[in-house]
């Protein structure tokens, strides 16, 4: 019988490894580029928003290359951590990981903390918050622009605070936050151009995990050794630890592979259920989430049925499993299923977030075009405009007044001034 300490534990890691699943692929729909038949958007009057860009674009895109030689790179760089922590001190390598994860996780933390913000602080309060800007130029042309608020500097207070906590005491509550964190950003910035790559990527990591967990002792030792947020943990008997009466604390745990990887693929299966929406139905605002997700839930579905499995597997064997042997068939039969049943394996493959971003360039490319017709226009115009004038200004020269002198007058008289067209001839004369 299970013990209720490891029911605990390990469904307090299976909810750690949803929460940022499901946020995160929520999260990664602002990347989407909107299409020209879709209505502009609403200026935000929210000062944690930033109105000078629509949303945060997705800053790295695998293709099938990137699928295809991703277990390589991954193998390299484990099997490099593990000659470092076994021919070399592993509590200076630990300082130097601690450091640089220290870094990253303040402003992933910062991140989520505003993700948060947004999400639950209400207009009522926000309306009085003052805004800020910082423009860094040079000669009159702005490189960077950045806006913030005190709530922004808050969050950012707060996360150096807890950065610092976590580096002088390496609590594992901390730590989980950390890890929540990561995953949380790496699920909404990481995207898989099309379904060809997302299957490419989890079964080439389905061949790795099994090789290094099954074959080797080299993940299961670079996972002990390495001492940063790279994994959740829970204790396996947390009402012992709560009530003090546990010596040494036992941790069950899930590296954030495990939760990234198979995460960035629901969060493709999420974005290509607005995409089919959007076709069926092109109308309305097109940042709204209230649509039909059913490549989303069963591929989610099938994630949470595939670490349950990797649990039981675990637990009655005792032993290390790895977890991607489960979840990536899960995830890919699971969506093929889902496109089989509702008759669109073909729009499935065919799907590509390239074409979104090649539109995007496109419609880039027709405006600054319209644009440089438009200043041509105006520069024709100008010029037009200028001759213009300089020809009213000869004109007006020609009929201008001039003074004339007689030679008698010279002395002590005054001018005499006549209007006189230039190459009239003169009639009579004295």
């Amino acid at each position: 019988m299970v013990e209720t300490g490891l029911i605990i534990a390990y469904g307090s890691l299976l909810t750690m490894a949803c929460i940022p699943i499901y946020a995160g692929s929520f999260e990664s729909l602002k990347g989407v580029k909107r299409p020209k038949n879709a209505a502009p958007r609403k200026k935000s009057k929210s000062p944690l928003d930033d109105s000078d860009s629509e949303s945060e674009s997705i800053t790295e895109s695998l293709s099938a290359n990137d699928a295809w030689m991703f277990p390589v790179f991954g193998s390299g760089v484990l099997f490099s951590l593990y000659l470092l922590f076994r021919f070399l001190n592993k509590e200076y390598i630990n300082y130097l990981l601690t450091g640089y994860f220290a870094i990253l996780g303040c402003a992933a933390v910062a991140k989520v903390g505003l993700l948060l913000a947004k999400k639950t602080l209400p207009f009522s309060i926000l309306k009085h918050v003052e805004k800020y800007k910082v423009t860094i130029s040079n000669k009159g042309k702005h490189l960077y622009n950045a806006n913030f608020t005190a709530v922004h500097a808050g969050l950012l207070t707060t996360s150096i605070l807890l950065t610092v906590y976590y580096v002088l005491t390496k609590n594992w509550i901390a730590s989980n936050f950390f890890g929540i964190c990561f995953a949380l950003n790496a699920i909404q910035l990481l995207s898989l151009d099309s379904f060809k790559t997302g299957m490419i990527l989890l079964s080439g990591l389905f061949f790795y995990d099994i090789f290094w967990v099954f074959g080797t002792e080299v993940m299961v030792s670079v996972a002990k050794n390495f001492d940063a947020p790279i994994k959740v943990v829970w204790p396996k008997d947390i009402i012992g630890v709560l009530a003090g009466t546990v010596e040494k604390t036992e941790f069950t745990m899930l590296g954030l592979g495990d939760i990234v990887i198979p995460g960035i693929f629901v969060a493709l299966c999420l974005r290509f259920d607005h995409h089919q929406a959007w076709q069926r139905n092109p109308t309305g605002n097109f940042r709204s989430t209230n649509f039909s997700r059913p490549y989303f839930t069963s591929c989610a579905i099938a994630y949470i049925t595939g670490l349950v499995t990797t649990v039981v597997v675990m637990h009655t064997f005792q032993a290390a499993q790895p977890a991607l042997l489960y979840l990536s068939p899960a995830c890919i039969l699971s969506t093929l299923l889902t496109a089989a049943v509702r008759g669109e394996l073909k729009e499935l493959f065919a799907y590509s977030t390239e074409e979104d971003n090649e539109e995007a360039k496109k419609s880039k490319k027709s405006e600054k075009k319209e644009e440089t017709v438009k200043e041509e226009k105006r520069t024709v115009e100008t010029v037009d405009t200028v001759e213009e004038t300089d020809k009213a200004d000869e004109a007006d020269v020609e009929d201008e007044d001039y003074v004339a002198v007689n030679a008698d007058d010279s002395k002590g008289a005054s001018p005499k001034v006549s209007k006189k067209k230039k190459g009239s001839k003169k009639k009579g004369g004295k």
